[in-house]
């Protein structure tokens, strides 16, 4: 499954009503942690049908970002049954947050 750009318009249809584990990527085009850690999420979203992945760009939409507190990128969250039930800031291995996600 390809990820999903998350916006304030698509986030409630996308992340809140969904009935799979939502994985959202904080992140944006000028951090280079954000850039290491892309490839890994994108993986993440190829090989894990059963967890819808996420990328919301913190400069574009900033409101969201605010809505989480997003202090530092690159910040993963993890819904389930639109709540948040774990985060993670910076580069992780691959491992580490399919972990986060069980």
């Amino acid at each position: 499954m390809s990820v999903i750009t998350i916006t304030s318009e698509n986030f409630e249809t996308e992340v809140l009503t969904s009935e799979k584990p939502v994985l959202i990527d904080f992140w944006a085009a000028w951090c280079g942690p954000c850039r290491m850690l892309s490839p890994v999420v994108d993986e993440i979203a190829e090989e894990t049908p059963d967890i819808k992945v996420c990328k919301v760009n913190v400069d574009e939409q900033e409101e969201l970002a605010a809505r989480f507190g997003i202090m530092s990128i690159p910040t993963l969250l993890c819904f389930r049954d639109g709540k948040l039930v774990n985060q993670m800031v910076g580069v992780h291995p691959k491992a580490e947050i399919l972990e986060m996600l069980k």
